[in-house]
């Protein structure tokens, strides 16, 4: 007697997470991602007030600079190295990986004794923070649903603000009461935390599992946990809409028609990131040059960061119904008026601070639209390449920035400062126009891509 054939179902998994409603499973797995941001903004921006107390301490004039500085190397270093890891091994073992080395790098800065140790500490501690951004980014992309995603993305990516906003609060607090070396106790105590949460509740890709054809079991329970109406059976088999790449992922952002797109998603986190970075540590300082309190100063630096955190927020709808080009377009342009007019002469507090806010708004907003745009452009096999190598690249601008307003201002007026740094973010406007062209053919391919 012959038995009668299994039927083996095929299972579409980019369609059903498209089509799925977010529920608790990819929530939980939003708010890790979203947790780990948050320490990497609470790091950058907690050692701008570490940094007078622990020189102080040490009796010898500041090197601030220096130390950020080495710290952004290795972020950089560790955005293009682990990244392609990450598009060869998973997002979950380099994300746990990563979150629990900068833990205990972290916590190994609150024992330093000398200023070499400190640099090394910094610089091999910012391998890890560089892999957190791309890979969080991607994985949240990647469990969320087609006409959420983008919004789904600038809500995770905006923990990083979120993060540098809350840092002057806690370090404020902790610095009196416990010393300098508590900040890094504090940052280091909590990744450690959210690493074994991580360890303990995070999925890996779906994707990624399909296309390498792993652990199909674990791939069965969680597309499950996303869609709990699907059917899986013994039989049961697994596609995307893509097909598994071979060579060398950051090479293979050249394929395939994407070479041009690729430079210029570069060029668009170079310009952002120098004028993130020379705002976020030189507005509190030229602000009390400009005559203002120190307490005044610093709330202007903190109006930087809470305009970052609305915009990255409220431009997700407009990216959802327009499409990235526009609104990223209108973010850069605006970002470059206000700063234009920060130096004005005769501007009045009030106004500052409007100014102010618009430029977080454009340029920290901007920079949550640049990462969600990269996620959306490359395929899952070279997703986390492409936002690292992209953020990376972006890294040297960072350092540049700061360096570069360092020289201007003894030789230039601070109007005529910024008026210079308001030209980085026109150039990030031209780049995201060239972008339209570029961009829309490929972008059309891919199944997986929001409406642009």
């Amino acid at each position: 007697m012959t038995m009668p054939a299994v039927e083996r179902a095929q299972l579409n998994v980019t369609e059903i997470v498209d089509n799925s409603q977010v529920g608790s499973f990819q929530i939980g797995i939003y708010v890790l991602c979203g947790l780990c941001l948050i320490m990497d903004g609470f790091d950058v921006q907690a050692w701008g007030y570490v940094a007078p107390s622990l020189f102080t301490e040490w009796n010898m004039a500041s090197a601030a600079g220096r130390v950020a500085s080495v710290t952004l190397m290795g972020v950089m270093i560790g955005s293009l190295l682990l990244s392609m890891l990450a598009d060869k091994i998973g997002r979950r073992p380099v994300l746990i990986g990563a979150t629990l080395y900068f833990s205990a790098l972290t916590l190994m800065t609150a024992r330093v004794t000398s200023l070499e140790q400190l640099l090394i500490i910094r610089f091999i501690g910012g391998l890890g923070l560089g892999a957190i951004m791309p890979n969080a980014v991607a994985l949240v992309g990647e469990y969320s649903p087609r006409r959420s995603r983008v919004m789904a993305m600038l809500a995770v990516s905006n923990g990083f603000t979120v993060g540098a906003a809350v840092a002057g609060f806690i370090a404020s607090y902790l610095i009196p009461h416990y010393g300098w070396r508590s900040v890094f106790y504090f940052g280091g105590t909590v990744p450690l935390v959210i690493g074994l949460l991580m360890f303990i509740s995070l999925p890996e890709s779906l994707q990624f599992l399909t296309l390498r054809k792993k652990s199909v079991d674990k791939l069965g329970r969680w597309l499950k946990r996303v869609d709990p109406s699907v059917s899986i059976g013994p039989g049961t088999t697994f596609v995307v809409n893509e097909e598994k790449k071979k060579g060398v992922p950051i090479v293979a952002l050249f394929h395939e028609g994407r070479a041009v797109g690729t430079l210029l998603l570069w060029t668009m986190q170079f310009m952002n990131l120098i004028n993130l970075y020379f705002l976020s540590t030189w507005l509190p300082t030229i602000a009390r040059g400009m005559g203002m309190t120190t307490t005044a100063a610093v709330m202007v630096g903190t109006t930087f960061q809470t305009g970052g955190a609305v915009g990255t927020i409220a431009i997700g709808w407009p990216i959802q119904k327009y499409g990235f080009f526009g609104v990223l377009i209108a973010c850069f342009l605006g970002a470059a008026v206000s700063i234009g007019l920060i130096g004005q002469p005769g501007l009045t507090a009030v106004l500052l601070f409007v100014v102010v806010f618009i430029a977080g708004f454009g340029i920290l907003g901007g920079q949550g639209g640049n990462n969600a745009l990269a996620a959306m452009y490359y395929p899952t096999d070279l997703r986390s390449t492409g936002v690292g190598a992209a953020l990376g690249i972006g890294r040297i601008g960072s350092i540049l920035g700061p360096s570069v307003a360092e020289f201007m201002r003894p030789r230039y007026s601070t109007h005529e400062l910024f008026l210079a740094f308001a030209v980085p973010a026109v150039l990030s406007a031209l780049a995201v126009a060239s972008l339209r062209l570029v961009m829309r053919p490929v972008l059309a391919r891919s199944s997986t891509a929001a409406r642009t």
